[in-house]
């Protein structure tokens, strides 16, 4: 297989293992749709590390099989790509992406599919789609914009141009830059310290962050609203309430 699942105390990695760069081809796509919906699935799975390995996030797409493929077979196929990348981003639990060394065209969208980012210091991002006549299409244009910003998104998709770590940090493009040894050991900190949380909580911030920000503010609102009132119906809402009263802020333990 050429993603792989590995699920430990909490953390559920998905580690991409297709040498030399990951390259994400229709078998690798599918695999990682599937996997994104186990992880949602799983009760054991309370938040989530992307990986590419020590090496490389991912290199972008297998650009031999698209070339093989004409516009009608890329018809079909474009929903499916754009819906493998779209089952990571609804994992309804706290997803980082480890980045290190290329990510580039799909593997940069895997990489905007998650709520956090951590570089490596040697990472190097970008959509260089345009240098092959064409433009992202694993949610790229749709979701870099919303994260950057349109105009840095199209300079970005534009020009095709890698950007080094410490620019995709002021572009807003990642969120955290480690030295290259550390970032899987970061963003599994990361996503440990989430793990012990309140799932249920956890899921309805990022429900109301994420669908809020596709409609008006008081659509917004209203679903934050409802989410909220919701939450007093939970376990993990009295549990924290009454750690909150008897122990002070910040020691509730929701495991």
């Amino acid at each position: 297989m050429t993603v792989h699942l590995e699920v430990a105390e909490g953390v559920g990695t998905i580690r991409l293992d297709r040498p030399p760069m990951n390259a994400l081809d229709v078998a690798t796509q599918d695999r990682l749709k599937e996997l994104a919906e186990e992880a949602t699935r799983r009760a054991d799975v309370r938040a989530v590390v992307l990986y590419g390995g020590e090496k490389v996030f991912a290199a972008g797409a297998d650009i031999k099989e698209m070339q093989a493929m004409d516009h009608a077979a890329m018809v079909v196929r474009s929903r499916a790509l754009q819906d493998s990348f779209t089952a990571v981003t609804r994992i309804p639990k706290p997803v980082v992406a480890a980045v290190t060394g290329y990510a580039l065209g799909g593997g940069c969208e895997l990489a905007l599919c998650a709520d956090y980012r951590i570089a490596a210091d040697n990472a190097k991002l970008g959509q260089p789609e345009i240098l092959l006549g064409l433009i992202p299409g694993a949610g790229g244009t749709q979701r870099l914009s919303r994260l950057i910003g349109p105009s840095k998104a199209k300079d970005l998709i534009f020009t095709g141009r890698m950007v080094k770590a410490d620019e995709a940090l002021s572009l807003g493009l990642v969120d955290r830059v480690v030295p290259a040894d550390e970032v899987y050991t970061a963003a599994h900190a990361w996503a440990s310290k989430l793990a012990q949380g309140p799932a249920i909580a956890l899921r309805a911030a990022k429900e109301s962050i994420d669908a809020g920000l596709e409609t008006d503010l008081e659509t917004g609102l209203a679903i934050e609203r409802n989410w909220f009132a919701g939450l007093f119906a939970t376990e993990d809402r009295e549990r924290g309430m009454r750690s909150f009263v008897e122990e002070g802020p910040g020691k509730a333990k929701f495991l």
